[in-house]
Parts: structure tokens; sequence; C-alpha cells
């Protein structure tokens, strides 16, 4: 019996698929990944919009040594440039030693969250209250969002042209905003709503102010005296709301999470806990055989279209700009390139297991998750890897020795999600989706696992290293 139990453990080692956690197969990198993510907290702090992560990128990658990207220069191996996309997506290229006449390695993530845009004609006053109105971005339970504190983030763009940039309510002696619940003893006709329609979008309405303008006397005075301290403050006047890009988050800090600290609390994780490792992995690349692409999108949470999503032609453009400078067709470069599209994946929840294929859910702390396919029910709206692309990967991640696990977005009717992967996979790119694994995903406070963000680093270091 001892040696049939033996045997059959040496079998189920060398045949079985085993499901590691990241401490007991990494864990010498324990120290490293609690370094890491001290910087990607802090990166969190700073970065709550996708404007202010394009330019924290940008800051940091010209401290790396990155320039202005000039489509009229030729390039050397080594030679570090980025692309800024109206301030809202961002490309950091290093030129590889092939250039990219093999096709360059790209790591494609998203920096816009879900969160409540102002309306284009936002203030108003009712009983003497002042209100913002808001429209939501994104997929949002938007019960949510009452009863916490938010900030507001933004540019506005006066009549002149100039800009003015916002950010108020992240420090502790900012004024907070937020949007008002009923109480349980008053919510009767309201608790009988689906869960849903618990709140309703209209009603998410941001308390900004009660205060009337004591100088004279009429109607809506809060409203005046509100418009009276942002003039003062910002130079504005209403009719500037036209032409601003105002939204309101969660003012929560980033956290440590647990008596053992190894998660991460915050708003925003998706998809900038994946933007953050491939940004520092393209930093640390050094000179790659193939020239190697980060790409930050915006736009990802509605569809990605628009001038910065990736549904858009950006990305395509600039890798012609580099196949046409080595004498290249750009479509030839794009159909021999690779790419990660890093974005996150439902971390499986014991509190809600019904959801998930348990067999195929990710897992916290089991490193970075490589998805083959996402979309929901019948692989709708999909990219799905090929099985080659899906080997190479599985490779290259071995090789390296990072701490990685398969993934699925849910039960097969149970819903499931969309990435870049579809419209990066559409300009003839072979593609597949690696990220973190989330917990409360798209909520105003998510929870990530230390180990598996820097796993995906790691991974994302690992396949710009790698040749083609």
């Amino acid at each position: 019996m001892c040696e049939e139990k033996k045997e059959a453990e040496l079998l189920k080692e060398k045949l079985c698929l085993k499901k590691e956690h990241f401490d007991f197969v990494c864990d010498d990198e324990y120290q490293n990944a609690e370094d890491f993510c001290k910087g990607y907290m802090h990166f969190l702090s700073e970065a709550k919009t996708e404007r202010e992560c394009n330019s924290f990128v940008i800051e940091e990658a010209e401290k790396n040594g990155f320039l202005l990207f000039d489509s009229r220069k030729t390039y050397k191996a080594g030679d570090k440039v980025y692309l800024n996309n109206r301030g809202k997506a961002v490309i950091l290229a290093v030129i590889g030693k092939k250039g990219v006449s093999r096709g360059a390695k790209i790591v494609a993530s998203h920096i816009d969250s879900p969160r409540l845009d102002l309306k284009p004609t936002p203030l108003y006053e009712d009983s003497e209250l002042a209100y913002f109105k808001t429209h939501y971005y994104g997929g949002i339970r938007k019960y949510q969002w009452t009863a916490i504190p938010l900030s507001l983030h933004g540019v506005i763009i006066k009549a002149d042209g100039s800009s003015v940039k916002v950010s108020l309510g992240e420090k502790e002696n900012e004024p907070k905003f937020v949007i008002t619940d009923l109480l349980p003893h008053l919510a009767k006709e309201q608790s009988k709503r689906t869960l849903s329609e618990g709140i309703k979008g209209e009603e998410l309405n941001i308390l900004i102010g009660s205060r009337p303008f004591k100088s004279d006397s009429g109607s809506e005075l809060v409203k005046l005296n509100i418009l009276k301290l942002l003039n003062e403050k910002y130079g504005i006047v209403e009719k500037d709301f036209i032409s601003a890009e105002l939204e309101l988050v969660p003012a929560f800090p980033v956290s440590d999470i647990g008596f053992d600290r190894s998660l991460i609390g915050a708003y925003g994780h998706d998809d900038r806990v994946c933007a953050y490792p491939a940004t520092m992995a393209l930093f640390e690349a050094g000179i790659p055989e193939n020239t190697a692409i980060t790409v930050l999108a915006d736009k990802e949470e509605i569809g990605s279209d628009g001038n910065t999503g990736l549904n858009s032609a950006f990305l395509k453009y600039f890798i012609e700009d580099l196949a046409e400078a080595e004498g290249l067709k750009g479509r030839h470069v794009l159909s021999m390139s690779q790419c990660l599209s890093a974005d996150v994946n439902a971390g499986f929840d014991p509190t809600f297991p019904s959801v998930h294929d348990k067999y195929n859910a990710a897992l916290l702390n089991h490193g970075v998750v490589l998805t083959k396919y996402t979309g929901s029910r019948g692989k709708a709206g999909s990219s799905d890897a090929c099985a080659e692309f899906m080997g190479e990967i599985r490779r290259i991640l071995d090789g390296a020795e990072v701490c990685w696990q398969i993934g699925e977005l849910g039960k097969v009717d149970e819903g499931g999600g969309g990435t870049v992967a579809m419209y990066v996979a559409n300009l003839g790119v072979d593609v597949v989706d690696l990220g973190v694994p989330v917990l409360s995903m798209h909520a105003p406070y998510e929870i990530v696992a230390k180990s598996d963000v820097y796993s995906t680093f790691r991974a994302c270091k690992a396949f710009f290293q790698t040749g083609k």
C-alpha cells in the first residue's frame, strides 16, 4: 500500500494541474512584492483619474529617459519614446535590437475606472441645498456610491481657452462631497425596489453646500454662493461647466488590508493594478530583442470607443510610424506582433461562490491570471487566444519562474466581461488576457493581493525580455 501511495503521489505530481499559493512557491520573493507594492500604492494615491494617471506615467517616463515620440525620426536600439494622446492615453516604447522587423511585444492596459461624471449643466439648488447632477461612467452598482466621501477631479476649459485643473477632497483638510441616502426608518418603499434599482441614476446627486449668499435677497442664494466660491478659487462661471471634464471618485485612502497586510484596498484597481506593473516592467526591460511597447488607454469601461480608446487607431498609427521608419509595412509588423491584454479578472469570493466555476476561478495570492477568453455566455465580445500563443506565454512564465494561474470570469451563463484584447486582436496581433484577480471589482473600494500585483509585473517583464 505504501508503494502504491507513493507511486500515485508521484503520478499526480507529474500529470495533475496544481494550484499553488505564492507564499509556498515564491517565498523568497515576499519582500520584493512588498517593496514593489509600496510604489503601486503611491501611484494609486496620486492618480485617481485617467488624466492624472497619464501625467504620472509621463513624468516617471521622462525620469527614466523617455523622450516625446517624433514620427519623422529614425530610432535605434535602446531609444525610449512616448506618445501622449490628448492627456488621457499614453504609449511608451523601448526600441529593440531587431526594431520591429519581427513584430513588437505589446502590453495593453487601461487607466480609466468606473466613476461619476458631472453633467454639462450640473449645478442646482433644491430646498436650500446645493447639488451637482451626475451621469455615471462604466459599470457600477449605484447603491455602493451613496453615503461615502467623494473627491472632485478634472479639468475646466474656460471661455478664453485657458485650462484649470481641479483636485479637491483628497487631502485631510479639504472638504469632501457625498450622495445622501434614506434612513432605514423612512426607506420602506425604497426597500421594495430591486437591488439594481435601489438607487437610480438620477438620484446620484452630489451634495456640495448649504450656505446662502447673504448680501442680497432672492432665490437660489445657496447656488449663487457656490458659484461665488468657485469663481474665487478657479476663476470660472457657470457656463464653463459645459467645457469641463469633472469626475467624482471615492476619497478613501489606499490601505493595507488584513492583520497580515497581505492585501491592498483602494479605489481604481481596475485597471491601474495592471497599468502600473506594465509600465514598471517596461522601465526595467533593458534593451529588448523586439521593440517593447506599453499602451495605457482610456474609455475601456465604456467600450473603448473614442479617440483615446483602443477601438480607435492611435496604437495602429504608432506601429505604422515605427514600421515606416524601418522601411516596413505596418500591417506586416502588426501581424508578427504579440500582446498581453493586461486587465483584471474576478477573484473567487467564498462569500458568493455560486457565480463562479470553482475549477476555473482565479484565487487571490496564486499569482497573475492567464485568461484565454473573456466575453459573456457564448464568448460574445471576446478575443479567444489561439492554443499556440497560449503555449508560448506558458513557456515564458514558467521559464521566468513567475507565479501564475488560469482563470475565467464567472460561470458560462452568469455574466462575464470584456477587455481591450479584441480591439488589438482585430489588428492581426496575437493577444491573450493576463492580469490581477480582484475582489469587489467595480466597487468604490476594491481588494487585490500584493503577491498577485508583483507577479503581474514579473510576467510583463519576462514577456518584454523574451525575443521572438
